[in-house]
């Protein structure tokens, strides 16, 4: 299909930092070939009208476990590892492809609905979240989390071989999976070098969980006599393109490191601050020049999946942090949910900004709202004004999934409803 948004403001997330006054945007099946004055000579199918709109790239969510949000609000106000322990892991053990493909289902009309176009997810029944994300029109890499178990390790490295086959690539090219060991502390040395074989097998990237928690950090030096961020590039997992959920306990070292092999740091301000587990450097990172990305953890440990929330708390937390009122500006933090985060799922040429020859993967955002007025530094108000029911229209791939805020590709209220029975039934087993 090919589509016009005519007279719109448009912040393309290029790296010029620059706002585009009332221009048009033209895509042509899935990229965008023309952005600047109205062109008669190119047919379009669709006109979309921008008046009172904001165009800016689609969101990247780039940690998060989808299927968690059958578990939305049912266990709170613990520490990390209790509720792991205790709430997270019994009741996730009783989970089955069924309840993962609906709460998947789920997690994605929130996400479309707020403006997320992309995604990293680390889960399992992975088979049924790519089902879900092929059916959604979004774009993800999909990572199932490997946890050591004595006789099951094998199986699940077999899954990800598996998942890797039947969908990678799939989807018109949108959906990319991924290897996960979960953590350093739930994989032995030789367990995580078993992963990275894998990696190196399908010649794909590696996603895990690094120094979360100041216990996580503890318990390393204890056994290994390393921070995990040290542990694992010994062990050469850092050799692979690797996205490292949270990276909150990391110090100048660990940060010198990141910056040598690459690593993608995904900063999760609000589990990390629900769950108390502390606050990432991340404005030391972003100054050493590393592109740290954004996301929003589990719908169990945040609870939502909205990214201008995490967006809005990903610049204030720093100014507090470091006392320095012009740490994480505005548009650093719009750069880690968009560009950063295309960075980080190894799609950067491909999305994050609105550029030609570029995927049209982008949102249209309704500015006629009362907190949008006065309109005297539009990025700023994308960071720090706008909320994830300011998004009017989702287009992933040059297809429309919402418009109007009415999703198309998805039967919303049957999500809801088996959404619910699934988790109703998850908790009598």
């Amino acid at each position: 299909m090919s589509i016009l948004i005519k007279n719109i403001g448009l912040f393309p997330m290029d790296g010029k930092d620059e706002w585009i006054e009332n221009t048009n945007i033209y895509i042509q099946e899935n990229k965008i070939i023309h952005i600047g004055e109205f062109r008669e000579d190119i047919e379009v199918e669709r006109e979309i009208d921008g008046k009172n709109k904001v165009a800016m790239p689609g969101l990247v969510n780039s940690h998060t476990h989808i299927g968690m949000s059958l578990l939305r609000n049912l266990a709170d106000d613990l520490p990390l590892h209790d509720w792991l322990t205790k709430k997270i892991w019994p009741t996730e053990a009783k989970l089955n492809g069924e309840d993962v493909y609906w709460g998947s289902l789920l997690s994605m009309v929130e996400m479309i609905e707020s403006g997320t176009t992309s995604f990293c997810d680390m889960y399992f029944f992975m088979d049924r979240v790519a089902e879900a994300l092929k059916e959604s029109g979004m774009r993800g890499v999909l990572t199932r989390g490997l946890i050591e178990e004595q006789g099951e390790s094998q199986n699940k490295l077999d899954e990800t071989r598996k998942l890797f086959k039947d969908w990678h690539g799939r989807a018109d090219g949108r959906i990319k999976v991924m290897v996960a060991p979960h953590a350093p502390y739930t994989c032995s040395p030789n367990f995580l070098k078993q992963t990275m074989d894998l990696a190196k097998e399908l010649n794909t990237g590696i996603h895990i969980h690094l120094s979360e928690t100041k216990k996580e950090l503890e318990d390393s030096l204890k056994e290994h006599g390393k921070t995990p961020i040290e542990h694992v590039n010994d062990l050469g997992l850092l050799d692979f393109h690797t996205i490292g959920a949270h990276c909150v306990h990391v110090n100048d070292d660990d940060i010198k490191i990141i910056k040598e092999k690459g690593l993608f740091p995904v900063n999760n301000p609000t589990s990390n601050l629900k769950l108390a587990s502390g606050f990432a450097p991340v404005d030391a990172m972003l100054k050493a020049g590393i592109p740290v990305a954004l996301g929003t953890d589990g719908s169990s440990s945040n609870n939502n999946l909205n990214m201008f929330e995490e967006i809005h708390l990903a610049s204030i937390i720093n100014k507090a942090v470091t006392g320095d009122a012009v740490s994480v500006p505005a548009i650093k933090a719009l750069e880690m949910a968009t560009i950063n985060g295309a960075r980080a799922l190894d799609w950067e040429d491909e999305i994050g900004s609105i550029e030609l020859g570029k995927k049209a993967d982008l949102i249209l955002i309704d500015t006629d709202k009362s907190h949008f007025y006065p309109h005297h530094n539009q990025i700023s108000a994308l960071a720090y004004s706008t909320q994830g029911s300011d998004v009017d229209t989702v287009i992933v791939n040059g297809k429309i999934l919402m418009e109007n805020r009415i999703i198309r590709t998805l039967d919303v209220e049957k999500i809801k409803y088996m959404a619910e029975k699934r988790a109703q039934d998850l908790i009598s087993r």
